[in-house]
């Protein structure tokens, strides 16, 4: 009788350490989240100083224009185109025999004439240009082959500028293809 005492006490105690082994298989608290630290704010940063463009006391300190002179002999007289090579001319100098002129031409365009100033180391001219229309559009002014202003742009202590207003201004080196096209129509 002692077993079967023994296996009642044990069912009776069955439920009791299933619940015991159950109450062990509950993990323990969790411990509470980290308390978040705040991230810091980005301290606002002055910007980089935008580089500004230089300015000149004198157009003359004014860097040169990229490009080259490139001359070329014509029917007429010759021709002095300024420019990059294998593109389109953004200045030129035309000499016209037959007239004794020299055109001033700057590449651009323009529906009405336009006032075109030509400053050389000794002075300034202000032109009219009127457009010359074409495949290549430009802006044109004339002077007389004798005109003293002609020798003022070509001995310019090395360069002379072109202004047009609503284009860039040219700073142009008087180099010899310069003094050729004003020396093709004398």
């Amino acid at each position: 009788m002692t077993l079967g005492l023994n296996l009642g006490r044990l069912r009776a105690a069955l439920p009791y350490a299933a619940v015991a082994a159950l109450a062990g298989c509950v993990p323990p608290p969790a411990s509470p989240p980290p308390t978040p630290t705040p991230t810091p704010t980005p301290q606002p940063t002055a910007a980089p100083p935008q580089a500004s463009a230089p300015t000149y006391q004198s157009w003359i300190d004014v860097p040169q224009t990229p490009g080259d002179w490139f001359y070329q002999a014509t029917a007429t007289g010759g021709t002095a185109r300024f420019g990059a090579p294998q593109s389109e001319a953004r200045f030129s100098m035309t000499c016209d025999r037959t007239r004794r002129t020299v055109s001033l031409i700057r590449a651009g365009s323009s529906p009405v004439a336009v006032q075109m100033r030509i400053r050389a180391e000794t002075g300034d001219r202000l032109l009219d240009a009127l457009p010359t229309g074409g495949p290549m559009p430009g802006l044109a002014a004339t002077l007389a082959a004798n005109d003293p202003f002609l020798d003022a742009i070509a001995f310019s202590q090395g360069r002379f500028a072109v202004e047009v207003q609503g284009l860039d201004s040219l700073y142009l080196p008087a180099w010899p293809e310069v003094s050729r096209v004003i020396e093709d129509c004398r």
